[in-house]
């Protein structure tokens, strides 16, 4: 019997470590990346599947959610918060609000822009979405305990700052725009 892990098989056989052709075995560019990559893709779906039945995905979800939380938002902060882009919070905040879950308001102190509100239905809806994500959580933590837990989420925290740094330093600066570069006198 053989099974799969991010793609390679494995052989049960092999007790004394890792079975034979287990990541931990692969290149080293195939060793943890390709099992967290395969986990966050395997928890997206989880969450896109255990939202269908409120006609959301997990982006939509944690969009309203974060609205509800923070209360009124400006765009950009959300998709910042949210890390997409804000053509895709756009489109997403479109969605949300001809479902009435979410109105756009007019900034008191910038007509220029809008801010994201939650509805009242949007708050309804956001209270079955944290029970969702409450089950979800546990039946994700099931055999792992809370020091398991911790060091987990600290070595995730890590590794975001490593690609956080490795990104700053390979990302060359934009060229400035030159009507933003002019002093105005």
């Amino acid at each position: 019997m053989s099974e799969t892990v991010s793609g390679n098989t494995a052989s049960p056989a092999n007790s004394g470590g890792p079975p034979s052709g287990h990541e931990l075995d692969a290149s080293p560019w195939m060793r943890v990346e390709s099992t967290l990559m395969a986990t966050a893709r395997l928890m997206r779906e989880a969450y896109d599947a255990a939202l269908e039945a409120l006609d959301l995905n997990l982006t939509d979800a944690s969009l309203l959610a974060y609205v509800v939380e923070s209360g009124p938002l400006k765009q950009t902060s959300i998709a910042d918060h949210l890390g997409i882009g804000r053509a895709t919070a756009g489109n997403v905040i479109d969605r949300l609000q001809r479902r009435e879950l979410v109105e756009r308001q007019a900034d008191v102190n910038d007509r220029r822009v809008w801010l994201v509100a939650p509805t009242a239905t949007g708050k309804e809806l956001a209270e079955e979405i944290a029970a969702i994500d409450v089950g979800l959580r546990h039946d994700l933590r099931l055999g792992i305990d809370r020091h398991e837990r911790q060091m987990l989420a600290t070595l995730l925290v890590r590794l975001q700052r490593n690609l956080l740094s490795t990104r700053a330093r390979d990302t060359p600066p934009r060229p400035s725009h030159p009507t933003t570069d002019r002093k105005h006198t």
